[in-house]
């Protein structure tokens, strides 16, 4: 418990200094917002400052900081370090200087930013890689909410030969269509407060729990092995470099956050409220992965036959297996959800904080597919201030979608290729923001801040092209010879973004 309690003190005072910094680097002023110059009863509305928070961190808090930390938990009480400082130094500064570059230069969307920092080549390359990973978690967040709607709350197979799975999906479908079509303050900022307080409630609620319980949590420099489970072990051996930060991916950075967060640019009434729109909500973010990690890993000591998790090797690795019935089953990431909530909070406090994980995804995969739209807009100059336009380029998106759903969910392992490599080609958009915000801090008299986005610059283009050469859906180099490639690539992007920037 004290290493966890340690990354909680690094997130929370860390987040305080660096926060600060950061604000104090960009100098938020009183000019007037885009919501304001380019107000257009559509996407750039004024909403006041607690709606845009919460509608910011719903829509970055997907499946990713708590599906993530299920699974990133596994390498051990580390994950208890590394997420909060990398939340401090990488994830909320790339979501916070996103966004403020954004709001100062008049609601842009990601493509555009990277355009204007970069050069029309790499803005090419980006917008197929956004409008890929936009389409991706459209398609990932309504599989997962879905699941786990059918498994967890009304008890059905959820499998893909049952009417109740697809009926479950159409719903969901027909929510991102109402919610990509109607203006944002009539849909999503409507009901998104009260979306946020139920994902709020959840965490705090497990958070709360997990001292009351009284669980085993390991720490830094004890023994590693809990409940027959030796962390230690899986540290070593799966390659906790660069794949943890892939695994983990939203609870430390995530660059689709940088495509959700530049909604939001077009909604905020004052400059001065991004520190608290952008910076902590990412932090907060940080904190509902710590959360999840947290009560993993008190399921997992627990161990099965007590009501929480066990681990068994199988045949593709190791594995979650929980009670189910009279027996002891294997059950995915995501049941564990219902297991830890389950236990954390008892049946009817265990069914909201459900709810709240639902909420997770289904939030984010409508802003993602909203953000699509915009982007496509943008891209091929289609105005969006009319229903029928933003009709006509919504479907053909939906109808794409709901296909590639068909396949994933038919398929035994389509839903597993995706999500792969939607896990990294999310991680590698950051690497375009990071450089974005690195040449934007060149050209606008911030060179000596620099240091703040070359970091997470560096970092991760070292992790992106790392796991790209060693992983399975990559190269399949050998791991030490992806290190040093991965190591070469880092150097040769911030060289070349400093470059770029030099030139301004």
């Amino acid at each position: 418990m004290t290493t966890f309690m340690i990354g909680l003190l690094i997130l929370a005072a860390g987040g305080a200094c660096y926060g600060a910094l950061c604000q104090r680097v960009f100098a938020p002023d009183d000019r007037k917002t885009p919501a304001y110059t380019r107000q257009d009863g559509v996407d750039f509305v004024p909403l006041p400052k607690w709606k845009n928070a919460l509608i910011n961190l719903l829509n970055i808090a997907g499946t990713g900081p708590i599906l993530g930390p299920i699974q990133g938990i596994l390498f051990g009480p580390i994950a208890f370090l590394t997420i909060p400082i990398g939340c401090v130094i990488g994830g909320a500064v790339h979501d916070y200087f996103s966004g403020m570059i954004s709001v100062r230069e008049g609601g842009i969307q990601m493509p555009e930013m990277v355009r204007r920092n970069t050069g029309a080549a790499i803005h090419k390359l980006y917008t197929v890689l956004v409008c890929l990973v936009l389409f991706l978690v459209g398609v990932v967040f309504i599989y997962t909410p879905g699941d786990i709607a059918a498994t967890q709350v009304f008890h059905f197979g959820g499998t893909a030969a049952e009417p109740s799975t697809w009926l479950i999906y159409s719903v969901i479908f027909l929510y991102y269509l109402i919610a990509t079509l109607f203006p944002i303050d009539k849909i999503i900022g409507r009901i998104y407060p009260v979306f946020g307080a139920i994902l709020l409630l959840s965490a705090v609620g497990v958070f709360v729990m997990l001292f009351i319980k009284g669980y085993p949590l390991i720490g830094i420099g004890g023994a590693q092995t809990l409940n027959g489970f030796d962390f230690g072990a899986y540290f070593k051996s799966g390659h906790f470099i660069p794949a943890f930060f892939v695994t983990v991916a939203c609870g430390i950075l995530s660059g689709f956050h940088s495509t959700q967060i530049t909604l939001v640019t077009r909604t905020m009434q004052h400059e001065k409220e991004g520190l608290f729109t952008f910076y902590w909500m990412m932090i907060i973010e940080g904190f509902i992965a710590m959360v999840w990690a947290a009560g993993t890993m008190e399921m997992i000591g627990i161990g099965a036959e007590a009501g929480g998790i066990t681990m068994q090797m199988t045949q593709s690795g190791w594995a979650y297996f929980a009670q189910v019935g009279d027996a002891v089953q294997q059950i995915s990431a995501t049941s564990v959800v219902g297991v830890v909530c389950r236990d954390m909070l008892g049946p009817v406090g265990g069914v909201i904080a459900i709810i709240g994980v639902i909420v997770l995804p289904v939030t984010s995969g409508d802003t993602a597919l909203r953000s699509l739209r915009l982007i496509l807009a943008d891209t091929f100059h289609i105005k969006q201030e009319k229903r029928m336009s933003r009709i006509l380029l919504s479907l053909p998106v939906f109808a794409v979608a709901f296909g590639v759903l068909i396949w994933a969910k038919v398929n035994p392992n389509g839903f597993h290729v995706i999500w792969r490599y939607f896990g990294w080609s999310n991680q590698t958009l950051s690497v375009f923001a990071l450089a974005s915000i690195l040449i934007w801090f060149m050209k606008n008299g911030r060179r000596k801040f620099l240091w703040i986005p070359l970091i997470p610059l560096v970092f991760y283009s070292f992790i992106t092209c790392a796991y790209l050469m060693s992983a399975e859906i990559g190269l399949s180099l050998p791991y030490g010879v992806s290190l040093v490639i991965g190591a070469a690539f880092a150097i040769l992007v911030a060289a070349e973004a400093i470059r770029r920037g030099m030139k301004e």
